[in-house]
């Protein structure tokens, strides 16, 4: 996410949100995927063509700091919390498309379950409903919330994993709403992201930074490469 965020935003999108929160699976009591080597489990699949103006009509606009055709669309493969195999579809920079691509692979290997992966054009470009519906998104041309500079997510250099099991927490406040019950991040479960484990080091190994690591606030969903 890594944005500040007021406490009234927080408080008005609480009652919107009550029911998507609250229909959110529990991964703890989902299936897990197929062990690796066994039969019949496809490979990972992925790919990444040139975004069109349709794919970011919501999430891009004028004076956004790239233009929409530097951005790609990517699909790739990844676990869900169903312990089935599904196809989701991210937009990033270009000059990131081959990383990202790369450390799917490596989570799809590795068995990591994501909820779901969808642009944030499909919730309106709406960084609070993408969040409580536990979607995995990367590019939004959009500012960081209560200033004027732009987040990372407008570069597509950024992409935030399972924003319920991974809260953006300031000041004791949980975003999104609901992702509280996730509040002890020694009790790992299925799409958490911890210190050091596999998601933090495959983007580490493209250069991406996590925002777990950082001491002012944690964005435990987030990751960048400017590490901002």
């Amino acid at each position: 996410m890594s944005r500040l965020r007021s406490v009234g935003k927080a408080v008005l999108v609480v009652a919107g949100l009550a029911a998507v929160v609250a229909c959110q699976p529990d991964p703890t009591g989902g299936a897990r995927p197929p062990a690796a080597g066994a039969a019949g489990v496809p490979a990972f699949t992925g790919s990444a063509r040139a975004a069109t103006r349709s794919d970011v009509a919501l999430s891009w606009r004028e004076g956004c700091p790239v233009h929409w055709s530097a951005l790609r669309v990517l699909s790739v493969a990844h676990w869900g919390y169903d312990g089935a195999r599904h196809v989701g579809v991210l937009v990033v920079h270009r000059d990131q498309a081959g990383a990202v691509l790369a450390v799917f692979q490596a989570l799809y290997d590795d068995r990591f379950q994501v909820q779901r992966i969808r642009p944030v054009d499909e919730y309106g470009a709406d960084d609070d409903r993408s969040m409580a519906a536990n979607n995995t998104s990367a590019f939004n041309c959009r500012t960081i919330a209560g200033t004027t500079g732009m987040s990372e997510h407008s570069y597509g250099w950024a992409i935030d994993i399972n924003p319920m099991q991974n809260p953006y927490v300031r000041d004791g406040r949980y975003d999104p709403p609901g992702s509280e019950r996730w509040r002890n991040r020694s009790d790992v479960v299925p799409g958490m992201i911890v210190h050091d484990d596999k998601v933090v080091r495959a983007f580490r190994y493209i250069g991406w930074e996590w925002g777990g690591y950082w001491t002012s606030l944690k964005d435990y969903q987030h990751f960048s490469l400017t590490n901002r």
